[in-house]
């Protein structure tokens, strides 16, 4: 056991190149992937997907589930995720199983642990495993992606703030001095920037209280109904990043139904696992009556066309695995468009949205400098004249 190296088992599992450690410290490498956390540490999505992956390859291995958990528990870089291995090890022992330890643990959901259930009840925890790894991989990838999306034209967006904000604190009121000096009408477009730039520096203190003060509010309440229902109605109407959120959504919702379906539970009972880790308003609203339907007679894909997040391909190909009796297939397929959208999306997103983040900034800052050069370029004509 001494010679089995977990990491580069799951490396080849995951198509990715084993990490070299050498002399007993991180390398860059590695030190780059690392999660840094100021403050408590969590068993967060990042670190599951590693759990999964490892936990599956040393199964599919031939190591039995005490040796395997043994060999992570050795690997783990945390003391707290250490502790937490170990615990689950130690269940097992005591006559758990694997998807008991999960469930005392408190730090894997319900879909995960009755996933590991039906895993294994059905002898296929091996595969009930790998599908949790790709689940969860994919979750980390589009959030990667919208993040990375989206990082640059907000950094680009609040240096446009700044650089506003400090033109009109600073630089405009040195030019009005100037004008004031000289005298005479100034331009239209100069009193409004002036008046602007007065109103701003007059109640600067007040405009901050009040936008940190509703973020704060907005921030204390963000898991309530109202702020979800609100939330998601404003994202959703802009354009292209509405899309993406609703995509990533609508492909975890599919991946979750095709991995359940797959290990044969029933309809209403994978309606009801997932209902329990999904926090997308949208989607949240629609599970009850989903399974409700059901429950009473209907089909699957009658009970979601009522709901409009469901869009009518999804619908139709949702009635068509019906009648063919493969709605995990067709969920899965779902699940992989709904991905590949993702990408499609969040490439547009990166092709427009930082030139046009550029093109604003500078047409702002345009409008201010031709403001206040404006009265300049009269009175060197008056001059001229």
């Amino acid at each position: 056991m001494s010679g089995l190296n977990i990491k580069e088992l799951a490396a080849k599992r995951s198509g990715a190149r084993p990490p070299k450690n050498t002399g007993g410290g991180w390398s860059l490498a590695e030190l780059l992937q690392k999660d840094i956390k100021l403050f408590s540490v969590k068993f967060t999505d990042k670190h599951k997907e590693a759990f999964y992956l490892e936990l599956s390859t040393l199964l599919t291995s031939g190591l039995d589930i005490k040796s395997a958990l043994e060999l992570i528990e050795e690997e783990q870089v945390k003391a707290e995720h250490a502790a937490l291995i170990r615990k689950i090890k130690e269940d097992l022992i005591n006559g758990d199983a694997l998807w008991e330890a999960m469930q005392k643990a408190k730090f894997f959901t319900p879909y995960e642990y009755f996933s590991v259930q039906i895993g294994e009840e059905t002898g296929k925890i091996g595969i009930v495993l790998d599908q949790l790894y790709s689940y969860y991989n994919s979750k980390l990838k589009q959030r990667r992606q919208f993040i990375g999306a989206l990082s640059y034209p907000i950094i680009i967006l609040l240096t446009s703030v700044g650089a506003v904000t400090f033109m009109l604190l600073f630089i405009v009121p040195m030019f009005d001095g100037i004008f004031r000096r000289f005298g005479g009408e100034l331009p239209y477009l100069t009193r409004i920037i002036i008046s602007i730039s007065g109103v701003i520096k007059s109640y600067f203190l007040i405009f901050t209280a009040i936008i940190a003060g509703s973020s704060f509010y907005l921030y204390k309440n963000r898991d309530t109904v109202w702020f979800r229902k609100y939330s998601v109605a404003v994202v959703k109407r802009i354009p292209v990043i509405g899309n993406i959120i609703y995509s990533i959504q609508l492909a975890r919702f599919s991946s979750s139904m095709a991995l359940l379906l797959g290990a044969k539970v029933p309809i209403i009972r994978s309606i009801d696992l997932i209902r329990q880790m999904v926090n997308f308003y949208p989607l949240e609203v629609t599970f009850t009556e989903i399974a409700n339907g059901v429950m009473n007679g209907k089909s699957l894909h009658e009970t979601m066309a009522q709901f409009p997040v469901y869009n009518r391909r999804m619908v139709s190909l949702v009635k068509v695995g019906e009648e063919v009796n493969k709605l995990d297939v067709f969920f899965d397929k779902m699940a992989k468009q709904f991905s590949s959208d993702v990408d499609h999306q969040t490439g547009l997103l990166n092709t427009f949205l930082e030139p046009a983040m550029i093109i604003f900034l500078g047409f702002v800052v345009g409008f201010i400098l031709l403001a206040m050069y404006l009265p300049m370029f009269q009175m060197s004509t008056s001059i001229g004249g």
